[in-house]
């Protein structure tokens, strides 16, 4: 059995046409100069021959990539569910996915297995109960009101603590209630149209559900003006507040501290981090001023909608004509099994990494993305070296950070113990909570302890990666180590334009407009000389102005500001990689490849791990809340300032791709 299933991952993962790494002409627009648009260049042609599948907002090779990575899950679970005497592992997760595909039970089922949450919501009389409330809505995963959860204290990264901060919106983003603009007024509407509609799917009357909707707006629009915006999020100075409880109980009189953590569980929080004192303030402003039959119509609101990707067939497709055609446009729903498979990573993706590795993840795999690591590293550390606006004492500091980076690469050590989360055959809604409950005491357990360095972010077959200040590591999971992000059996400058762009990517977050806060160990600490971080900050304003320079659609330009960390490190990422590629190059000339050079072969391989088809509403959605740039703008951006991309491909003064001199930026 083994074996076949090998056979399939070796399948989904080598011989997939389109995904293997290298330079494909047929994927090029021949009609596009590579000095005027790089981007249109090297992927016109794959933009062209892909449009966006009908359950999709966008598709990309992040898409294609956990596509392949999803048919080795799906033949594992099938298997996991199918076994006669399975494992501990292989039942879990064989049950769980078991759960989720029997459509005909959660049809029949109804709301009836949400019905003894309802019920609580439903028997409140007091807002003075609402801490008690929002402690068990809390333990399943919900973040009503605010959010709750273990973290790194920045002041002492080797210390757990608990954190509190704004949360508690339905929409993506607290400007969707605020914008004056006819879009987002019409969203608006819509939205509210759509909870009404659900509170009558749930068996309200439509004039009860209507006025139900309305309450819901009003409550989350207090909260969105009491947020921060997203820019402002990004200093992490301005949200550190650590506080003892009976401070925190101060700045929010309304609320019962004590009652809400001991709801959870928690005896002895201890200091908390309250990231936005101002929202705090906010909501407790609400618990005095909203009734309390409307923050059981926002309480049972949350519920349901949290709820409704797992319920009857008339919520699903309720929430996905909001939460999917409208806000991102798509068009139809994903399979089945392929948003139950999605639901089983997101809640016990430790459970199934393990299955998913031990098929599918070569070691050899891990080897030499290490070996790249190194190289990267090197680079950076030779950078730093030589940087003319940095001083020495902030130069020592910056080199000590580089050697204290923490690298994971693949899949934990250790492994999360599951042994004691319940999971059957029977409603999958009760499943999913019983494993969100699962995931939230296992979080709040951390406060009070040392930090685990151990620990994983995401799972194990995440098509991703990610850099953490706190920790100073970067970590990258098997799920992205797979073509054409990195192919065993490509060259060096396929490898480093790809996998090795986002290495140095995460790399360079450690020394960006955030991460250089923190220092090697995670604390965030001033280790910055005045001039050299005024010089830091002269180079960043510049990223700043050249991304707020760019139109996304309709007028709407990028946010420069927000999406700063993440250009810098697109920036820094292809910069440190082509110069480690020059030195795996040093060591071992590359073999010819076609007609393209080794350096062009580097940028079309970055150029084309960023190839997406996106739709306007999911477009404008990423502009209004994330912090990364449209992906056209993730490539030619940071290479209209590179010299030696200009080499590569005799870009001209002039030139599109050639940003002036006088305009160029250059950071790391």
């Amino acid at each position: 059995m083994k074996k076949s299933l090998w056979a399939v991952c070796a399948a989904v993962f080598l011989l997939q046409a389109g995904l293997r790494a290298g330079v494909d002409p047929k994927n090029f627009d021949p009609t596009v100069k590579p000095q005027d648009d790089f981007y249109h260049y090297a992927n016109g042609g794959w933009m062209k021959a892909n449009p966006i599948p009908p359950a999709y907002a966008y598709w990309g090779v992040f898409n294609e990539v956990d596509e392949h990575s999803k048919a080795a899950l799906h033949a594992i679970l099938e298997r996991a569910a199918a076994a006669a005497n399975p494992g501990f592992i292989e039942k879990l997760v064989g049950d769980f996915y078991a759960s989720g595909m029997d459509e005909a039970a959660i049809n029949a089922a109804g709301l009836t297995p949400l019905q003894p949450e309802f019920a609580q919501i439903a028997a409140l009389t007091d807002v003075s109960q609402l801490p008690a409330e929002l402690g068990r809505l809390h333990l399943q995963g919900q973040h009503v009101g605010f959010y709750l959860s273990s973290e790194a204290d920045p002041g002492d990264s080797t210390m757990t603590i608990a954190g509190v901060g704004q949360s508690g919106l339905s929409l993506p983003d607290r400007d969707y209630y605020i914008r004056d603009d006819d879009a987002s007024k019409k969203l608006r509407e819509q939205y509210t149209a759509h909870v009404a509609k659900m509170f009558e799917l749930a068996g309200d009357a439509p004039d009860a559900a209507t006025a139900e909707a309305a309450a819901v707006l009003k409550l989350e629009t207090a909260l969105a003006l009491g947020s921060k915006n997203h820019a402002d999020l990004r200093d992490p100075i301005a949200n550190y507040h650590k506080l003892p409880v009976a401070d925190l109980q101060k700045l929010t009189p309304n609320f019962n501290w004590l009652a809400f953590f001991d709801a959870l569980g928690l005896a002895n929080p201890g200091e908390v981090d309250v990231g936005q004192p101002g929202f705090l303030q906010a909501f407790d402003a609400q618990i005095a001023a909203t009734s309390i039959d409307d923050w059981k119509t926002y309480l049972r609101w949350h519920l349901l909608s949290s709820a409704a990707p797992l319920l009857s067939a008339p919520f699903v497709n309720e929430d996905f004509e909001f939460a999917g055609r409208t806000l991102t446009g798509a068009q139809q729903l994903r399979e089945r099994w392929k948003r139950v498979l999605t639901t089983v990573d997101g809640q016990v993706g430790e459970a199934l990494g393990q299955l998913y590795v031990a098929e599918c993840f070569p070691p050899e795999s891990k080897a030499r993305v290490l070996a790249m690591v190194d190289n990267i590293r090197a680079a950076l550390r030779a950078r730093l070296g030589t940087l003319d606006w940095m001083d020495e004492p902030t130069r020592a500091a910056a080199l000590k950070k580089l050697d204290a980076l923490n690298v994971k690469i693949g899949y934990p050590n250790k492994w999360i113990d599951y042994s004691t989360l319940a999971i059957d055959r029977g409603p999958y809604v009760r499943n999913v909570l019983r494993a969100r409950e699962f995931i939230v005491r296992r979080d709040l357990a951390k406060i009070g302890h040392p930090v685990d360095r151990q620990e994983w972010g995401m799972t194990p077959p995440t098509v991703n990666a990610y850099y953490d200040s706190s920790l100073n590591e970067i970590v990258f999971p098997a799920g992205i180590l797979q073509p054409p992000f990195f192919d065993p059996t490509a060259g060096d400058p396929e490898n480093y334009g790809s996998i090795g762009a986002v290495i140095g990517h995460e790399m360079t977050h450690g020394y960006d407009d955030e991460g250089r806060q923190y220092d090697g160990a995670g604390n965030l600490h001033e280790w910055w000389s005045e001039q050299s971080a005024a010089n830091f900050k002269e180079r960043a304003a510049a990223i700043i102005k050249q991304f707020n320079g760019y139109v996304v659609l309709d007028g709407l330009h990028v946010n420069g500001q927000v999406t700063q960390g993440e250009n810098i490190a697109d920036l820094g990422g292809v910069k440190l990689a082509y110069a480690a590629l020059q030195m795996a190059l040093a060591a071992k000339p590359a073999a010819p490849a076609g007609d393209f050079t080794p350096a062009q072969r580097f940028f079309l391989s970055f150029a084309t791990i960023w190839r997406v088809n996106q739709r306007p509403e999911s477009l404008r959605q990423q502009v209004l809340t994330n912090e990364h740039s449209p992906d056209n703008f993730r490539v030619n951006g940071p290479l209209s300032n590179l010299p030696e991309f200009w080499a590569a491909f005799a870009v001209p003064e002039g030139a599109p791709m050639r940003r002036p001199e006088a305009d160029r930026v250059n950071i790391w």
